[in-house]
């Protein structure tokens, strides 16, 4: 069953086209991969998912977005609901100033949930999820700040797990990463896939290659390819996408 399904997506910053005529489809419980040189329109097409976008003065898109065969983009729409279905870890690790219990249970206080064991179960298999409990479970008290850069990561993918989503936006989650931290995030992926459909920017082709199920080359808001991740690197249809991936630009 297709998770998300996209369809003649344009997308504007005022006068400025960032996306053009996008239609794809993505399968629940899978990984995809946006690759491409930056400026691409990689990042602007992920955040059409939770409606990030809106939150930019003069956007408007044309086209339709369904998550679970809803239109997300038409009236009526509780964007809120959206977004605790579709959960976010960005660039850099953005720990709340709270202790690290505090920065998992936030979501679910902030949605009313007042259950004291409903939210101490959650927040430990949230941590488990995102493969941190073992490290943490002695210091739930200690500031999220006191943890690595790799394990804050860690802790905003447990605080976007905590809240139940089906969805996982990932806009570059390792590129502020050393090469470890970076190795914990790719096996992280592939867990939770078991769980979650996640949707992954990066640079790194490799990771790309290593992560995803399929992949979307984007080039000056245009998707040149989308295909399985092994085709689009070893037998890509498009001289673009060949040249991009072979290092001849970007």
């Amino acid at each position: 069953m297709n998770k998300i399904e996209v369809k003649d997506v344009d997308f504007f910053y005022g006068e400025f086209q960032a996306l053009k005529n996008i239609s794809l489809y993505i399968e629940a419980n899978k990984v995809v991969a946006f690759i491409g040189p930056s400026g691409c329109g990689k990042s602007t097409f992920i955040r059409i998912f939770n409606r990030m976008n809106d939150l930019i003065p003069e956007t408007r898109l044309n086209g339709s977005v369904k998550i679970d065969e809803v239109d997300i983009y038409q009236k009526g729409i509780d964007v809120d609901e959206l977004r605790k279905n579709v959960g976010m870890v960005f660039q850099r690790p953005n720990p709340f100033p709270k202790s690290i219990f505090d920065n998992v249970a936030y979501g679910l206080k902030v949605n009313g949930v007042k259950d004291k064991y409903f939210i101490h179960q959650k927040v430990e298999e949230s941590l488990k999820g995102a493969a941190l409990w073992e490290e943490v479970k002695d210091k739930l008290k200690e500031s999220a700040f006191a943890l690595s850069g790799g394990q804050q990561q860690r802790l905003c993918i447990a605080r976007a797990l905590a809240i139940s989503p089906s969805i996982l936006l990932m806009d570059e989650p390792a590129s502020a990463l050393d090469p470890i931290s970076t190795a914990k995030i790719e096996e992280l992926i592939w867990e939770l896939k078991k769980t979650y459909t996640i949707v992954i920017v990066t640079h790194n082709m490799q990771q790309a290659a290593r992560v995803s199920d399929k992949t979307a080359y984007f080039y000056l808001g245009e998707m040149i390819e989308y295909d399985d991740t092994k085709v689009i690197f070893t037998n890509p249809k498009k001289e673009s996408t060949q040249n991009y991936i072979t290092g001849r630009f970007g």
